[in-house]
Formats: structure tokens, sequence, C-alpha cells
């Protein structure tokens, strides 16, 4: 009976590699019991495809089933659950199935673990789809289409032995009712990024084994109730992005276990609990982008010896930079970004062994040369981020800063610093982000830069720079021939750090490679010819050139550059025309010239037929028809007025040749903005999505603002 009902399966779904004869018990991936009848079927990551049909119902013995992570699609069957009386284990995650839960479908008394995560289901969940699941213990629908209210009453009577309950990433909407205070045995409950508002519901407070608390990017308020400290086993409390009020529960060090202490992105406020640092198993914490005030350094942060993370940035924090926490010593990533703190980097920085990220940008801290020379102590740094302090001071000009031999970024953007470009830079060799923008630094762009072996980014816009465009730079390894390491793709940052252009939000990037590669040097003093060698950037994503005096014309060479997603040349005295091979740069999402001395047609096709006039504006040579400003040729001055006069078949020439251009152009631009969203520079969203840090001034004020 199960052997047929097996082999009709393979007529839904391909790539079983079932064999037509034969004891159905020996096939791949079937178990069965003393009697021949089929009871466990585990054909996970088969690259199975098809469709899931009813003569599953005729494996009756069936206890566990796993499907996930192949191609199934479609919807399941009407009665699909309901007809197992024995299934203990379901897992279908990873797929594409599709469409609503049966209406008229329950879950067997039997079931023990549903998971549904990662597939494309979509519809309510109707709390008779829970009953009569009284054994059920892990509950999983996370990364569907689910709308409509999270089914609270889910232990009160259905299922009160659940342990793991898991809705994140779908579309419920509505308060968190009551309920959850009945799940006595739950330990996990995640519901984050959904649509999910209201206050907490008081009885969430009951549920005496929560180890897990995962809420974030919803739209819950209120304040975060102080009979929180109940939840004495509470591990993880994760409710970020929200808009929760008040402050952090008093209490809040009754929590021994807790682990992780993620409350940032909300509207939290007052003062921070002193009995949080009693919280000593805590490894993270992040309390960023909230409007917390005090003074850090009057707290003891000494007993969280497990503290790996502390993101107190975007708050209201003063005073100095509180010497406790430098006796953390699991410390890897400090974020103090955008308080009010002031002094100096303190030499005690120096015994966190494992520190690689350090953002203390947007203070007013003092004394730059004496802080190089205490973090150069700190042999792991990755990341230093330390723009918009050290205001007015000058750029160290020592030949050499031993250390920083691990130092991917650098950021010193919108410090006002005076002096040059420092040599000891060309020590940096695994440096891959540099930003000195918004300075005052003189002098030309040192050749060495161009020596870099990994640098890929780097921002000098905004400074009083002076000579060439340097030929050296276009040398640059990471935009010329050598792509982004491999390596560097699985590599997280300690924290995430964001790019803010001109015309867009705010970019997150978890992972150094994601960011683009790019060259700013705006605003600068720079003159000379655009060298043709510039060609050969052939990875580079972002060029900005503009508000310098650059002469000459624009180089045919810059069509190269295929991955050329931003080009600005605005603001300087380039001449003679737009070469018509930029129409070829298919990825070009923004282009400006503007105010330059410009002479002929702007090109038709392409991406041009995206950009608005003033891309152009301040070119008094330049015609088009998104200028209003018709072309005319060389002959055009010769010929008698009469002849100019077009008869109506030449207008209904004209007209078709404009509306079939038109048409090129649109299909073009939605084509381009395909190609965009699979590209790298916009990472798709994550669960971080909504922690922030900008890496670069670039844009309006680089690495240095860090909002949410």
């Amino acid at each position: 009976m199960d052997q047929a009902s097996l082999a009709s399966l393979s007529l839904n779904i391909s790539n079983l590699n079932w064999p037509s004869s034969g004891d159905c018990c020996s096939w791949e991936g079937v178990q069965c019991d003393g009697n021949d009848r089929v009871t466990h079927l585990w054909l996970a990551t088969r690259g199975l495809r098809g469709f899931i049909t009813s003569s599953f119902s005729n494996l009756s013995k069936l206890s566990q089933l796993n499907l996930s992570h192949n191609c199934l699609s479609g919807p399941l069957p009407d009665g699909f659950f309901s007809s197992f009386t024995t299934l203990q284990i379901v897992d279908l995650s990873f797929n594409c199935l599709s469409g609503p839960l049966p209406f008229s479908d329950t879950l067997p008394i039997a079931l023990q673990i549903l998971d549904l995560s990662s597939n494309r289901f979509n519809g309510s969940i109707q709390s008779s789809f829970l009953w009569p699941a009284m054994n059920l213990r892990s509950f999983n629908v996370s990364n569907n289409s689910f709308t409509g209210r999270i089914p609270s009453s889910i232990c009160s009577s259905d299922s009160p032995s659940v342990m793991i309950l898991d809705f994140s990433y779908n579309g419920f909407q509505g308060p968190v009712g009551q309920g959850f205070g009945a799940c006595e045995k739950l330990e996990v409950l995640r519901a984050g990024f959904n649509f999910l508002s209201g206050p907490l519901p008081d009885d969430i407070y009951s549920a005496g084994a929560l180890q897990e608390i995962f809420l974030p990017g919803n739209k819950l308020n209120g304040p975060i109730g102080e009979s929180i400290i109940n939840l004495a086993n509470l591990r993880i409390l994760a409710l970020f992005g929200n808009e929760f009020i008040g402050s952090i529960p008093n209490g809040i060090g009754k929590l021994s276990n807790l682990e992780q202490l993620l409350l940032h992105i909300n509207n939290l406020n007052d003062t921070l609990p002193q009995s949080l640092m009693n919280c000593t198993s805590l490894k993270a914490l992040n309390l960023r982008v909230n409007n917390f005030v005090g003074e850090l350094s009057a707290l003891d942060f000494s007993k969280l010896q497990q503290l790996i993370t502390a993101d107190l940035g975007n708050n209201y924090f003063h005073g100095s930079l509180p010497t406790s926490l430098f006796s953390c010593k699991a410390l890897n990533a400090i974020r103090l970004a955008t308080n009010r703190l002031e002094g100096e980097i303190l030499p005690d920085i120096v015994t966190l062994k494992s520190l690689s990220f350090l953002s203390l940008s947007n203070n007013s801290l003092t004394n730059i040369t004496g802080a190089l020379r205490i973090l150069r102590g700190c042999k792991n740094l990755s990341t230093i981020i330390l723009s918009k302090n050290f205001y007015g001071e000058a750029m160290p000009d020592v030949e050499s800063f031993e250390g920083f031999q691990n130092l991917q970024i650098l950021a010193f953007g919108g410090c006002q610093l005076t002096g040059q470009i420092p040599n000891w830079l060309m020590e940096l060799t695994k440096l891959e982000v540099l930003d000195f923008s918004f300075n005052k630094l003189t002098g030309s762009i040192p050749s060495w830069l161009g020596r870099l072996p990994n640098l890929f980014y780097l921002d000098l816009s905004v400074n009083f720079l002076l000579g060439d465009f340097p030929k050296e730079l276009i040398g640059l390894p990471k935009l010329t021939s050598q792509p982004i390491a491999e390596s560097a793709y699985h590599s997280y940052l300690a924290l995430p750090v964001f790019v803010k252009p001109n015309d867009a939000t705010n970019l997150q990037y978890n992972r150094l490679a994601h960011l683009p590669p790019a060259i700013y040097l705006g605003n600068n003093s720079l003159s000379g010819n655009i060298p043709v060698e510039i060609g050969q950037f052939k990875l580079i994503h972002i060029l900005d050139l503009s508000g310098n005096s650059f002469s000459g014309t624009i180089p045919d060479q810059i069509s190269m550059l295929t991955n050329l997603e931003k080009l600005d040349l605005s603001g300087n005295n380039l001449s003679g025309k737009i070469p018509t091979s930029l129409k070829n740069l298919h990825f070009l999402s923004y282009f400006s010239v503007a105010n330059n001395n410009l002479q002929g047609p702007i090109p038709a096709g392409g991406q041009f037929n995206t950009f608005s006039s003033s891309s152009y504006e301040g070119n008094p040579g330049l015609c088009g028809p998104i200028l209003q400003r018709p072309c005319l040729d060389s002959s055009s001055t010769t010929r008698p007025l009469g002849s100019r006069r077009r008869s109506p078949n030449t207008k209904l020439i004209v007209g078709l040749l404009f509306g079939i251009l038109f048409i090129i152009g649109v299909i073009s631009t939605v084509l381009a903005l395909w190609m965009l969203t699979n590209r790298r520079i916009v990472p798709r969203g994550d669960p971080d999505i909504f922690d922030s840090e900008t890496v670069s001034v670039n844009s309006t004020s680089g690495m240095s603002t860090e909002v949410g």
C-alpha cells in the first residue's frame, strides 16, 4: 500500500531518484516500522521540484516528514495535516510553497514540531488550525506573508506544552493579544519585523520560562513594564526598531541571565539604571538611537566582564569617556558616537586586547595626536571612526605611527583638520576605506595612495587640495583589476556602518565588501585635465570630481567604467561635447555635468533618458529636448528661412522618432533599475536594517553622522 503511495509521489515530484520496483523501505530517505509501513520520510536538500499532493495522506503511519530546502511549490492540499493521526514532526521550510493554510484543516494531536518557515504562504492563521495540537512544542511560520492577528491564545487551551513560537518576517498586524502568559513552558517568542502595534500585553511577563523575546521592527509602544524582572530565565530581549517610551526598568539588574539587551532605535529616555551593571552575563548591549541622558562615567561597567559589544551611540550622554568600560576585557566593539562626550581618549583603552571596532564620532574629543598614539596600542583594531571631533586641530605629520597593522576603516571626516595628507598612511597596507572629507587639508594628493593594495573607498571631498588628478591613483588594484577578496564577503563588521548618499536614505553595510567602490574628490581646488587613464577604473561604482577646476574635455574612456552608478563632474571648467559613448553606462543612476562650458547635443538613449535638466544646467552651449533648446546642424545657418519650415509629413516623422526614443528610454530605465536591485551597492535588507552608522561624509557629512 505504502509503496504504491510513494510511487505516485514520483508523478508530481521530480528528482526523487527512487527505483520502479523493490522494497520501498530501502529507498533513499524512507524508513519503515516492523510492519513495513512508512514512518519516516526524510528528503531534505534533494533538489526536489513539483507539488505536494493528497497522495501523502495515504501514508497513514507517517510520524516524521522532512521536505525542507527543496524547490516545492503550490498550495498544500485540503486536509493535508488532519489526514495524519501519528504525525509528530513536519518540516516544509525553505521551499516555494504558497497560498493560505487549508481553511478546514487542523493539526493532528500527536504533532510536536511544525516548521513552515521561508515559504510564500499567506492569509491568516485561524485558531481552529492549531486545535487539537495538544502536544505541539515548536511552531515556526517565519519568513512568509501571513497577515491578520497573531494567535496569542495558542497556549490557553490548544498547545499548553509549546516551547518555541516564531512568527517573524510576516505581515501580522494589530496588537499582541493576551494569552502568552498561559504558556508555562514557552522559552522562545519571536514576532519581529511585522506590523504589530500597541503596548506589550501585561501577561507576557507571567511566562516565567521565557528565555528569548524577539519583537523588533514593529510599531510597538508604551513603556517596558517593571514586571519584566519576573522573567528570571530571560537571555535575549530584542525590542529594537519600535516606539517604546519611558525608562529602562529599575530592577533590570535582577535578570542575571540576560545576555543580549537590544533596545536601540526607540524613544526611551532618562538615565541608565545603576542596576543594569548587575547583569553580569551581558554580552551585547545596544541602546543606540534613543534619548538617554546622564554621565556615563558615573556607571561602573567593570562587572560586565562578558560584554563583547557596547553600542550607546546617538543619545545625550555627557561627560568624559567612561574609564570603567575599558575594564571589560572581552569587548570587541564600542560605539559612543553622536553624544556630548568630551575630553581625550584614555590610555586605559589599550587593555582591550580584542577591540576591533571603535566609533566615537560626533562628540567633542580633543588631542588627535594623543589619540592616535594611544590607539596604535590596540593591535586588533580594524575600524576607527572618529569623525567630527578634534575641531581645528592639526593632522599629525609624524613620519610613522607604528601599529594599526589590521586597520581597514579610518575616518576623520568633518573635523576641520589642517595640514596635509600624512605620510604615515602609506604604512596601512590593509586599509580599505579612508575618509578625510570636510577638513582643511592642503597640498596635493600624494601619489603613494595609489600603492595601497586594498584601498577601494576614498573620500577626500571638501578640502583645499591642489594639483592634478594623480595618475598614480588609477593604479589602485581594488578599483582596476582585483575584485574584493571572496573572504571579505563572509566577514562581518563587529557593528554595522552606513553610507548616506545625497539623494537616498541611509544604506546599511554589515560587511565591508558591500561598500560601493568609490572615489570622492569633490569640492577641492584640483585642476588640469581628467586623465584618459581613468578608464582603467573598471570596478569603480562612484566617481565624484565635482566642484574643482578641471579643464579640457570629458574623456571618452569614462565609458569603459561599466560598473559606474554615479558620475558627478559638475562645477568644473570642462569644455567640448558630452561623449555619446556614456549612454552605454547601463548602471548609471546619477549623472551631472552642470556648471561647466560644455557644448553640443546631449546624448539620447540609455540612462540619459532618465536624467533631469538639472544635470546639464549652467552650460549655455548644450542643447537637446531636455533643455527645451533645439540643436541646429551646421548647414542650417545657410538655408533660406522658408526651408526650415517642416512639412506636416516631416513633423509626423519627427514625432514618431521622439515617441520611439521615449519608449526605448523607458524600457532601458526599467531594465537598469531591475539590474541595480541585484547589485551590491544596495544590499538586501536583513534583520539589522535598523542598525545604522554613516560611514562617509560624502554624501552630506560622511562617516561622522550616526543616525538610526
